[in-house]
């Protein structure tokens, strides 16, 4: 729910069967004003329109005053759920639906991978933030004008999260914690129960890592839409008169953000954020490091109409009964390498406030865990030792240190990559995402470390050189060696020329995101047919530029290697045929693409596979037509030889220079491990470092577990 008037709104539409279309026509209300009620952006609704939807609705007596009653901030009684409405009468509660089972799916993964429960869940408890970093209890709860209203409780533990945050009637609430202290892991259980009882009105929850909004260029709502593009490559779809799902589901209150991280935004832009979100009345939970918010607030406001918990401390007692239960037992009596710290803790509980300091977060015990109850022969007792570790931040030090290390010598039997190697990989990933200013490890802007002109003459150089080959071997082998050479130089300088400058030059130089569509050929050919002109018109003005490039180039070769006098005139116009045939394949493969499932949440591994059958596919389909449309300039006899092979070369030079899966292959799984930054196997790489539990999976992209790691392996060398 956007607001207690919204949320009674929809469910009492969505009850009745109706669309908000229909309900605008049946009440004389604008659509655009039900829309902004049901989202909260109109927060404060007129009597006059209040009536006239209870009439359209068709509301009993009982019904219509608690519905005004409602409209001016007063509690409303419950309602019985609402009757599932026909996705055809109501396609964004149907695509909700379908999101919101892919989100449960995801999380209940990423929390048994994460071994939440094994062997319990560590308790995670929290207060009420002070009064100076949250808002009036009257905004919190929508008092009326003139009116108090008295705090509601915020008490509870991990597994009442959901329920908390329903007792604010805002839909607003501020988790603070320190680094550690379990904010993330709070957000995927608070997903997951809010999943768990969700009603069909009721919109999803979406976890989103905030680390890469930049407010100051991008809107919240927009940043939203593209992280659900991202992460849900079906919500690409247009539909609702918006330019995608998710779009629409944004701006129709079908999505309760779940905003993770506001530490976490670059420097500088924490005061942006906040005034962005105040901006807003969406329903939102907010989770970010004390000191970072407070700092926002002091130099703005507090966030809107939130409430605000603070998480507290683990106890002694916590970690004593925790640690010892995820350790091998040693004895008989089920004694664990725990034993003479917890004697310790018993008899002389001063003598370990160094340990206990570091072991107040649920991070430090779950490093503590890997690296001493998970790993045979390691003694925790050496954490004792005041003199390697006079001060708590060194013991911290020395776990985030071991972590690595120890997670790749854990499984010596199963040891695919050196330690040593591991760790120096890793570390310079960690430094990658600090140069581009996030946390999100995307495999596609593995190669954005280089400068553009080294990316440029890298592409280049590549598709120079499968051109040169394909082009080479074939003159040669139908006519002279001589001209084979002469061929296959002037193919690599032309269409290597033509390429890297296309891809300096497309986006700006910036590394393309991975298409979030498929290729479906039956709904594909229907919107050829609808949007023909269009896409033609875009595609050949793409290609008769390339094509100009390519006849210049291509032409200015033959005329110093060859020396042949009409080499320009016939470049110029080889490169114009090959532009209009490259025209009409850009305009067919963009009549292909359909959209992706709905339901379909998709991993690293699997995004990166569904491109690479995206791009192959776009390339079987249309090469044929590239190979007629450049054989035809060639004349009949050499026509089908030549164009298939040129067809190729520049097919090839498309997928390698202007694609996220092609420049994957020359960047990350060429360039990177030529140079020792990355090993061959990339991905296999990085799987195997989720799987030990360095990364997590956070949709389409990898992070490191945790920030504080990262951090570290940024900064220590």
């Amino acid at each position: 729910m956007t607001s207690q008037f919204g949320a009674r709104l929809r469910q009492l539409r969505l009850r009745a069967g109706l669309t908000q279309e229909e309900m605008a026509a049946r009440s004389g209300v604008g659509v655009r004003t039900i829309r902004g009620l049901e989202t909260g952006e109109r927060a404060d609704p007129r009597m006059v329109t209040v009536r006239l939807l209870a009439d359209a609705l068709s509301l009993d007596i009982a019904e219509r005053d608690d519905l005004l009653a409602v409209a001016i901030g007063k509690p409303g009684r419950a309602l019985a759920p609402a009757e599932p409405v026909p996705a055809e009468e109501d396609p964004l509660a149907e695509a909700a639906d379908q999101l919101a089972q892919a989100v449960r799916t995801r999380w209940q993964r990423e929390e048994e991978h994460r071994r939440i429960h094994d062997p319990f869940p560590l308790p995670v408890r929290w207060q009420p933030v002070s009064d100076d970093l949250m808002d009036h209890w009257a905004n919190i709860r929508r008092a009326p004008a003139g009116e108090t209203a008295e705090p509601v409780s915020l008490d509870g533990g991990l597994g009442e999260i959901a329920e908390v945050y329903r007792r604010v009637p805002s839909g607003r609430l501020v988790v603070l914690g320190r680094a550690g202290a379990g904010k993330t892991i709070l957000t995927l259980r608070f997903v997951l129960d809010r999943l768990a009882d969700r009603g069909r009105a009721d919109p999803v929850p979406v976890l989103f890592g905030l680390a890469s909004w930049n407010p100051a260029t991008t809107s919240l709502r927009d940043w939203l839409t593209g992280r659900l593009v991202r992460d849900h490559p079906g919500l690409a779809a247009p539909a609702h008169g918006s330019p995608t799902l998710a779009a629409a589901l944004v701006d129709h209150g079908w999505i309760l953000p779940v905003l993770d991280g506001f530490d976490e935004l670059a420097d500088g832009l924490h005061r942006p954020a906040l005034l962005a979100l105040n901006a807003t009345t969406l329903p939102l939970l907010l989770t970010s490091r004390p000191t970072e918010f407070a700092a926002a607030v002091a130099g703005t406001d507090v966030l809107t109409a939130a409430a605000g918990v603070e998480l507290t401390d683990l106890s002694p007692a916590d970690w004593a009964s925790y640690l010892p239960r995820s350790a091998r037992k040693l004895t008989a009596d089920d004694a664990t390498v725990w034993d003479p710290i917890l004697a310790r803790l018993r008899d002389d509980p001063d003598s370990l406030a160094h340990l206990t300091a570091v072991l107040a977060t649920p991070l430090m015990v779950v490093l503590a865990r890997t690296i001493y109850s998970d790993s045979p022969g390691r003694d925790p007792g050496e954490l004792l030792d005041t003199t390697r570790f006079p001060i708590p931040s060194a013991i911290e030090d020395h776990l985030l240190d071991d972590f690595v290390p120890t997670v790749y010598r854990q499984r010596p039997g199963e040891q695919r990559w050196d330690p040593d190697h591991a760790e120096r990989w890793l570390r310079l990933l960690a430094a990658h995402l600090h140069d581009l200013g996030t946390r999100d490890l995307a495999w596609w802007q593995l190669g954005a470390g280089m400068r553009r002109s080294s990316r440029m003459l890298w592409i280049g150089l590549i598709v120079g050189l499968v051109n040169g080959l394909l082009n080479g071997v074939v003159v040669a082998f139908r006519y002279r060696p001589i001209d084979g050479l002469v061929s296959g130089l002037v193919a690599a300088a032309s269409v290597g020329l033509a390429f890297g400058l296309a891809h300096g030059l497309v986006g700006g130089g910036a590394l393309g995101e991975p298409s979030r569509t498929r290729i479906h050929l039956v709904s594909g050919l229907r919107q050829v047919r609808a949007k023909i002109v269009r896409r033609l018109l875009a595609g050949l003005a793409g290609g008769l530029a390339g094509g100009l490039v390519l006849g210049l180039t291509g032409g200015l070769g033959v005329e110093l290697v060859g020396g042949v006098g009409n080499g320009f005139a016939s470049g110029i116009t080889s490169g114009l045929s090959i532009g209009l045939a490259g025209g009409v394949v850009f305009a067919i493969m963009a009549g292909l693409e359909a959209p992706a499932d709905i339901r379909s949440a998709v991993s690293p591994g699997e995004l990166l596979a569904a491109n690479r059958t995206t791009v192959l596919v776009q390339l079987l389909v249309c090469l044929p037509v590239l190979a007629v449309g450049i054989g035809l300039s060639f004349g009949f006899a050499d026509g089908v030889v030549f164009g298939v092979v040129v067809g190729s070369g520049l097919g090839a030079g498309y997928v390698l220079g202007l694609t996220a899966w092609g420049q994957w292959l020359t960047l990350s799984r060429l360039w990177l491990p030529l140079t020792g930054k990355l090993p061959w196997a990339v991905l296999a790489f990085l799987d195997d470092a989720y799987q030990r539990g360095v990364l997590r999976q956070a949709g389409a992209v990898y992070q490191f577990r945790h920030a504080r790691l990262q951090d570290r392996l940024t900064y220590v060398r």
